[in-house]
Formats: structure tokens, C-alpha cells, sequence
């Protein structure tokens, strides 16, 4: 409703990931950059991490649609809360393989035959895991079991992890450290800066036809928006989608600092709770529990063996049999 109004082609700020709206600062070059070699040098396996909302899933829909120019064929995974069997159901349907009715073994045939085909073909097949930090150790397992398809120069099937940084935390337990050896490329991505802010809503603005981003959202403006979004994409497009509705409803030709702050109020932005404590296994509590109690019979058995010694000592000195002792 607003983009007659501010003589706009599409919407800004919408928080789709579209790729026509890439904003590359250095961090997302490097990002790109490495998943494209890692993918068209059969590196393997790739990682690629970052806080919510730093455009992950947009660098990868753009790095997918530079791969289309590319002969690459790719199965892309959008749920990673999968079992092992679900999990390798899905990648064999998107890669269009049949899968009704078949077992685990014949579907690890289907995939395999379907890898090396590609491969004698000169062709490419990319594996893309986007949430990997909910994939369980099950599945990690599985996938790395999958980059044993390789030949003695290169691996047949290129996997892309992509996820939070939980998902660094999940690969460094020593139960994956064969997954984590694997890993031939990593890259992080990280909240703009104040600067990067700038020109990421400038970029936004003129992609969408606005000839002078700068008039209407004047430095001021940005500083505030910066600091409320903490240079996360993501919340920056859901400040200035909301700017821009506000300004058209108040006829304003120029988003101001105040604007924003009634926004970051209304969307609670600077309202962070704490993430409540972990509980911990139900067989870790039953192990704690059971050492807690051997303990206490250990200080128990001791008391009682200390109490018996001393009453033999004060009954060696004389004392009688009926009398108290101390």
C-alpha cells in the first residue's frame, strides 16, 4: 500500500529470501565464495554457520541459483528434524529416485547408483541441509557415511551443512569428531555493522526503485534502527517494513528516529529472556542419585565404625558396661 506512496516498484523489505536482494559485504562474499569452490571443487563437505537472521538461507538460495548455470543437480532439505530412515527418504525423493516401499539398503543403492551415474557424466550433485543444527547424531552419522561415495581424488557428493551455531557446538563432541575430521571448508556469518547497516538499506531501497534511499531514511534514523536490530538482516527488514507503513500512514516523506522506537517497543526488540536451564537426562539424574546415596552409606558406614572404635577405647580405660560415655 505504501509503494505508490514512496514510488516503489516491489516491497524492500520483505523477509523472503530472495536472492535479487543479496546485499554482499565482505563476510558474505567470503561465505559465498567458499561454498561455491567447495561445491565446484568436490571438496566434500562444507559449513556454514551463523547467528538467526544473518541471511544464511538467502546465500544459499543465491549460491543454488548461480549452481543452476552449472550442470549441478541438488536435493535441498528444509526440516532437519528427521529420523535416519525419513532423512534418506527425503534426499532420494528430491533427487526424484523412487522410494515407496523400499528399505533402508535399497535406498542407499538408489542414491549410490544415482551419484556415480552423475559422476561418469561430468555432472554434479550437492546435498544442502539448511537447520543442520536440529539434525541428531543419528543423521549426522548417516550423512557421513554418505561422503564414503569418493574416488581417489574427489568426493561424488558435495554436502553443504548450514545452521546456527549450535551447530559448531554439536560437531565438536567427540562422538562426531570422525564428521568433524571430514569437514573441508567452513565459513561464519555475522551481524552487520553500523556502516553495513547503511548501505544494506540503501541497496534494499534502490533494488526496489526508490531513487533516493538517503532522503528517506536519513542517517539518524539508521543509527536507531542499527541499534535495535543489532546489525541483524533480518530484524532491520522488519524495522524498515514497518517504518514504511507507518510513514505512509502518517504521510511522512522522511522515517524518523521515533518511529522506530515506537516499533522496537511495539515488537518487544530490546526484551531478550533467558534461555531457561537445560534439564538434564533422566539416566544422568538416576547416575547422580545412586552416587549421592553411596556416599551418604560410605559416611554412614564410617560414622558408625569411628563410634564403635571410641567405645572400645573408653571401655578398655575401666568404664562399665552401664555407663554413658562421651
Amino acid at each position: 500500500m505504501y509503494k505508490r506512496f514512496y514510488s516503489l516498484q516491489k516491497n524492500p523489505f520483505e523477509i523472503t529470501p530472495d536472492p535479487a536482494f543479496l546485499f554482499s559485504t565482505k563476510r558474505h562474499n567470503e561465505a559465498l565464495a567458499t561454498l561455491y569452490y567447495g561445491v565446484r571443487r568436490h571438496k566434500g563437505f562444507v559449513v556454514l554457520t551463523g547467528e538467526v537472521g544473518t541471511g544464511k538461507t538467502l546465500l544459499i538460495r543465491s549460491l543454488l541459483q548461480m549452481l543452476k548455470l552449472s550442470n549441478v543437480h541438488y536435493a535441498y532439505i528444509f526440516n532437519s528434524k528427521l529420523l535416519p530412515m525419513e532423512f534418506l527418504q527425503y534426499v532420494a525423493g528430491d533427487f526424484r529416485l523412487p522410494v515407496s516401499g523400499k528399505n533402508k539398503s535399497e535406498l542407499l543403492l538408489e542414491l549410490s547408483s544415482f551419484v556415480i551415474s552423475r559422476f561418469k557424466q561430468g555432472l554434479t550433485t550437492v546435498l544442502v541441509v539448511d537447520e543442520a543444527h536440529h539434525l541428531s547424531e543419528e543423521v549426522l552419522e548417516e550423512i557421513r557415511l554418505l561422503t564414503n561415495l569418493e574416488t581417489t581424488e574427489e568426493k561424488l557428493l558435495q554436502i553443504l551443512l548450514v545452521g546456527h551455531p549450535e551447530l559448531d557446538e554439536k560437531l565438536d563432541s567427540v562422538d562426531l569428531r570422525q564428521l568433524k575430521q571430514r569437514i573441508a571448508l567452513r565459513s561464519q556469518l555475522a551481524p552487520l555493522d553500523l556502516e553495513e547497516t547503511e548501505g544494506y538499506i540503501r541497496r534494499r531501497m534502490q533494488v526496489a526503485g526508490h531513487a533516493a534511499p538517503d532522503t528517506l531514511f536519513p542517517f539518524e534514523t539508521v543509527l536507531e534502527i542499527h541499534r535495535h536490530s543489532r546489525g541483524i538482516p533480518r530484524l532491520i527488514n522488519t524495522l524498515c517494513e514497518n517504518a514504511l507503513i507507518c510513514g505512509y500512514a502518517r504521510q511522512a516523506r522522511e522515517l524518523t528516529p521515533q518511529m522506530i522506537e515506537e516499533i522496537a517497543v511495539d515488537f518487544r526488540l530490546n526484551i531478550v529472556r533467558p534461555a531457561p536451564a537445560k534439564r538434564a537426562d533422566s539416566a544422568k539424574d538416576v547416575e547422580q542419585a545412586a552416587k549421592t546415596l553411596l556416599d551418604l552409606y560410605a559416611s554412614l558406614r564410617q560414622a558408625k565404625s569411628s563410634g564403635e572404635e571410641l567405645r572400645g577405647v573408653v571401655r578398655s580405660a575401666g568404664a562399665r558396661q552401664n555407663e554413658p560415655y562421651i
